[in-house]
């Protein structure tokens, strides 16, 4: 099956990036080198092409009730123009997707847009399809995954250069998780104070065909898909495939540390299994794990007690431009998940010394 591509893969061509195949499309790894781009958005700002997310919209006089029982969190709570960040889980609780739904703001056709992971745009079409047929609810769902760019713009001095490309509202108003409609180099868009670096940033939704001149409008460091790692590694945050996956890695929301996304006072798919995880506690957490020896942690290297009991396993690791240091999010007993707990990662056959750490690993 050949790989999808973004709408920009031209433009990325010709700036020379290096291409990776993720999620079944073929995205930008890198410009100039991991580092230079992860210093960028620490320091400055950087640029994403982040196309590969999907986006599917949901609207209707039943939308938001759809949209209940197959998301962990509270749609009833969002007034137009704000966001949230949820799971969906399947009956068992275990997480098949993360999720930012947005309720869209006054006037947009659409009431609801949400954003599933690389390559799950057309399975979570087809489960919100399913859904809304078995209850036989009015909404309209709809894939517009090849309809919209996504592109991020993140870092200190995010808010300074897309306020001077942007018409139709203040940046400054827009609190975090909130969405409203803007015009971008000329482009209606949709603007959200989102992000996955844990700096401050914006995404921004135009259409496929506008978004070279959104891109070129912006001018700063090109980003690509490996220093978004790194970035979000450096806070803790998920990513599906490395964190969990149904098959491969089945977690529940309160194992992965966001058990506050759960709301168990709605109806959704999974609430009552999680009800039962919630009580009595997961068996096993997501942790921060940095090494105290030299060496990089990876994902599958195991985790074990320092004298060699086996605890878990690591899900994702990397040497941490901003610290200087090897971090990695790794899964642990419960009674082993506090802080300071002294642990080995055994990094190609040799244990290395290593410590829990509370994540985010960084102060953002």
């Amino acid at each position: 099956m050949s790989l999808r591509s973004p709408p920009l893969s031209a433009v990325h061509e010709t700036a020379d990036a290096s291409f990776t195949d993720f999620g079944g499309w073929e995205m930008p790894v890198e410009f100039e080198s991991i580092r230079t781009e992860h210093e960028a958005v620490r320091s400055e700002v950087g640029k994403f092409d982040v196309s590969h997310m999907g986006e599917i919209t949901v609207a209707g006089p039943d939308g938001a009730e759809l949209t209940q029982r197959l998301i962990t969190n509270d749609v009833t709570a969002l007034e137009p123009g704000e966001a949230q960040y949820a799971a969906i889980t399947d009956k068992d609780g275990v997480m098949l997707d993360d999720t930012v739904v947005y309720r869209l703001p006054e006037g947009a056709t659409d009431e609801f847009l949400f954003i599933p992971n690389a390559g799950h745009d057309g399975e979570m079409t087809e489960r919100w399809l399913s859904e809304r047929d078995e209850r036989g609810l009015d909404a309209t769902v709809r894939n517009r995954t090849e309809e919209y760019a996504m592109l991020a713009v993140q870092g200190p001095a995010a808010p300074e250069l897309l306020a001077a490309e942007t018409e139709g509202i203040t940046l400054s108003t827009l609190s975090r998780f909130e969405v409203a409609d803007g015009a971008v180099a000329g482009v209606d868009s949709l603007i959200a104070r989102t992000g996955y670096t844990g700096e401050r940033g914006f995404e921004i939704l135009c259409p496929w065909d506008d978004a070279e001149a959104v891109w070129g409008a912006l001018e700063c460091q090109p980003c690509g898909l490996g220093a978004r790692d790194t970035l979000r590694l450096e806070m803790g945050f998920l990513l599906s495939g490395q964190e969990f996956h149904p098959v491969d890695e089945p977690r529940t929301p309160y194992e992965a540390g966001i058990g506050w996304t759960v709301k168990l006072d709605t109806e959704f798919t999974g609430r009552d299994a999680l009800e039962g995880v919630a009580a009595e506690g997961p068996e096993e957490k997501l942790v921060g794990i940095e090494l105290v020896d030299r060496g990089v942690p990876r994902h599958g290297y195991d985790v074990t007690t320092p004298d060699g009991e086996p605890l878990g396993h690591v899900t994702s690791g990397t040497m941490s431009p901003t610290l200087g240091a090897p971090i990695a999010l790794a899964y642990v007993p419960a009674a082993r998940a506090e802080p300071g707990e002294s642990v080995r990662v055994v990094v190609r056959g040799e244990p290395k010394k290593a410590r829990i750490r509370s994540t985010p690993f960084l102060d953002r």
